[in-house]
């Protein structure tokens, strides 16, 4: 089986249920709280893990309680944590997450141990990360990083994914031109491109733009409404799956960690898109971002009932 690599952030999710956020100097009670494992990359490459797919985590955790907690947890699922390294003095990631009853979502996150991953840690991964067929990233570590394993994935033809999340300006024009997929929801795309994107039609004007920077593959995550592909298979729209959402935290992580283990898997890009808006949709289904995400079994039935 062709081995992905994951190379982001794991943070400790501090989840909160609640009726409406407090006004400022107001204290409410909540209705709920619940403590899981998250972060972009982790839960990504538990989306893949989950669904049978053979990752390779590169992340830092920190020097405090949740940090072997992250790592075991890692490890229930089969993924290889070699390069899941603690960092002394340092706390570990948390995202406080507030989940209202309409199923939206409010999150703060505090990168902690994740600032420490660095170029050097690219560098000292080198021969495993060779081994590889895809390379996936996100920006909840640093950027300077984040180019690095770019260049590094660009230089030995290996295939190359990020999404631009938490969204971030001034994205490097080079490093954007040297990847082979690139999936942002519509807001990291407005923000990406500088175009206006609040409509379906908009949002494909706005990734038709980045094929020129050399993109091959622009896939923009739209939510309830499915995804929007252009790139060089031409472009196309893959509807939402209709369920009674209780839980958005994680869907984006989820549709990026189905997309990736269908696409290693046999390389059809359109269908990966299919499963990936499927998988999602399913997750929201459930409470929490990793616990949400259903195995093969689950995820399974889930198709076979739609």
């Amino acid at each position: 089986m062709s081995k992905i690599a994951v190379i982001g952030s794991n943070m400790v999710d501090l989840i909160t249920y609640i009726d409406r956020m407090p006004a400022q100097g107001e204290t409410l009670e909540a209705p709920g709280f619940a403590l899981g494992c998250g972060g972009k990359g982790a839960n990504q490459a538990v989306a893949a893990a989950k669904l049978g797919a053979d990752v390779l985590m590169l992340s830092k955790v920190g020097d405090d309680m949740f940090a072997d907690n992250t790592v075991a947890n890692f490890q229930r699922f089969g993924i290889d944590t070699r390069y899941v390294q603690r960092v002394p003095g340092v706390s570990s990631g948390v995202a406080p997450i507030f989940v209202r009853t309409d199923s939206h979502n409010s999150i703060l996150i505090v990168k902690g141990a994740n600032s420490h991953l660095s170029p050097a840690d690219i560098d000292a991964a080198a021969a495993d990360l060779r081994e590889c067929t895809l390379i996936v990233l996100q920006l909840e570590i640093n950027v300077e990083t984040v180019y690095h394993a770019i260049e590094f994935a660009h230089r030995h033809a290996i295939a190359v994914l990020l999404n631009p999340a938490p969204a971030l300006t001034g994205l490097s024009a080079e490093h954007l031109a040297q990847l082979d997929f690139l999936i942002p929801n519509e807001s990291e795309l407005a923000l990406i491109t500088g175009h206006v994107v609040n409509s379906p039609a908009s949002a494909q004007a706005a990734a038709r733009s980045l094929l020129t920077s050399g993109i091959r593959h622009v896939i923009v995550t739209l939510g309830e409404h499915g995804a929007l592909y252009v790139g060089e298979e031409g472009e196309f729209h893959v509807p939402g799956v209709q369920v009674v959402a209780r839980d958005t935290t994680g869907a984006g992580d989820a549709f990026i960690g189905c997309f990736i283990h269908h696409w290693n898997r046999d390389g059809h890009i359109r269908q990966a898109i299919e499963q990936a808006v499927a998988y999602s949709a399913c997750s929201v289904m459930a409470l929490g971002t990793q616990t949400s995400y259903p195995d093969h079994e689950t995820f399974t039935r889930f198709q076979q009932q739609r």
